[in-house]
């Protein structure tokens, strides 16, 4: 049989986007389908406006750092039109260079959704069909509101980055690294910033010391977060939205925003209809190789809810190609993958949490708190945390977790060690770098907490 495609990838975003490019420089003709914008949630929606708002919120603090520093500089005000368009700008750039990426490597592209109607078809929006041997659903994941009354007046992050005017004040509900990284973002904004999360500290699933850091200096720098709490129901009063919380209290907030569950994008794709089996959330279920029960069609990204984030859709793409067009099976790595947050202070972790790691063997736990040099002068009571957990047995360190201003690019590089299996002892003896917070990666040589 002969198809139109040998590859039909669903979905430009950067999973999508990497498999295409990658098959079709292997020689392979592929055609991809993207309804909206190119570049998926991390390019238009997510990772890469939410790193520009961090980075526009964090000037706030610095003119008093630098009058601090000996500069003569005066504050002034924020300009939100200017900034936003400006990372528009920015954001329309990066579209035009995924579609360049595609039609430099002879992929043609449809603007348009793109349905499954057999195993080897997909149909467009105009009723077109097209064959592929092989399908790869790439469509992402999109933020989920709960239903409570008067969640209509609600937003989501996706609306954070078209805001026609910032807020005077807003209640973030949610306590995951979205909601977190948005509550910093609107704090440093000089925005009055509230968050509710129903558990008992923020950031689960993370480290309980450096997420307890987190939590400690997000209130610290002026966001008023309450814990146990969630929102009972909602309703409009003039410009302002009313909330009714679980503790009993009653706010008005000019925004509310919801970051409470993202959601695959799965439906009404056809993929039941054809025995694609769906997962309780919605996400494709696929083996270890990204395929599906369906042996042509195959799912890579936030829509299979493995490891949801961007460089892992990327990689997962890229072993798609190598599995199916280069003959080489290839599994993507979930293991010790680092994870920045950028919480205001920001966070980047790799391996297990000390508790996590408790419950599988002995451990050593190696841990300092401290005032950083560049915020300590500037008279700043801000404190970072660096972080070893380490196996009795191997020596091997099981997790590095950091708190600190760059905390991201720290963990970029701690975790090649980590992933490369380093010992305690390798870590000691590398020589610091001085003076800098990093260095206490490499000088810490008493166990704070064993078991």
């Amino acid at each position: 049989m002969s198809f139109d495609y040998d590859l039909f990838v669903i979905g430009g975003g950067s999973g999508g986007v990497r498999a295409a490019r990658v098959a079709a420089q292997e020689g392979a003709k592929v055609a991809l389908a993207e309804e909206d914008r190119y570049g998926g949630t991390c390019v238009i929606r997510g990772c890469v406006p939410k790193k520009l708002m961090v980075f526009a919120s964090e000037y706030s603090g610095m003119v008093e750092d630098a009058q601090n520093y000996g500069w003569d500089i005066q504050p002034g005000g924020f300009d939100w039109d200017k900034f936003k368009t400006s990372m528009h700008n920015e954001l329309d750039r990066l579209e035009g260079i995924y579609r360049n990426i595609l039609g430099n490597n002879k992929v043609e592209t449809f603007d348009s959704r793109a349905t499954l109607t057999d195993a080897h078809t997909v149909e467009l929006s105009d009723g077109t069909k097209k064959t592929a041997k092989h399908i790869l659903i790439a469509t992402g994941g999109r933020p989920v509101l709960p239903e409570i009354p008067g969640i209509e007046h609600a937003i989501t992050s996706n609306e954070m980055f078209h805001l026609e005017k910032l807020p005077e004040s807003i209640l973030i509900v949610g306590g995951g690294y979205i909601a977190s990284e948005f509550a910093g973002i609107m704090n440093g904004l000089g925005v009055k910033t509230t968050q509710y999360y129903r558990g008992a500290q923020i950031l689960r699933g993370f480290d309980d010391e450096a997420r307890g850091l987190v939590s400690e200096e997000m209130c610290q720098r002026g966001i008023d977060l309450h814990l146990g709490t969630n929102v009972l129901e909602m309703r409009k009063e003039g410009d302002k939205i009313w909330v009714k919380a679980t503790n009993g209290d009653e706010n008005l907030f000019d925004q509310v925003m919801f970051a409470t569950g993202r959601s695959p994008n799965s439906k009404g794709l056809g993929l039941e209809e054809l025995g694609v089996e769906l997962g309780r959330k919605g996400q494709i279920v696929v083996d270890d190789y990204s395929q599906t029960a369906v042996p042509s069609i195959y799912a890579v990204g936030d829509v299979t809810d493995r490891a949801n984030l961007t460089p892992v859709a990327i990689r997962e793409g890229m072993a798609f190609v190598e599995t199916v067009f280069k003959g080489n099976p290839t599994k993507p790595d979930h293991e010790l993958i680092p994870t920045a947050i950028f919480t205001q202070p920001e966070m980047g972790t790799i391996g297990l949490s000390e508790e996590d790691a408790r419950e599988q063997e002995p451990i050593e736990v190696y841990s300092t708190s401290f005032k950083p040099m560049q915020q300590a002068f500037a008279g700043r009571s801000e404190r970072v945390l660096m972080k070893l957990i380490v196996s009795q047995a191997t020596r091997k360190v099981l997790g590095c977790h950091i708190v600190a201003p760059g905390a991201g690019e720290m963990i970029q590089l701690a975790g090649i060690a980590v992933k490369m299996g380093a010992t305690k002892e390798d870590f000691d003896r590398t020589v610091a770098v001085h003076p800098t917070m990093s260095e206490e990666l490499v000088t810490m040589k008493t166990p704070t907490r064993t078991g």
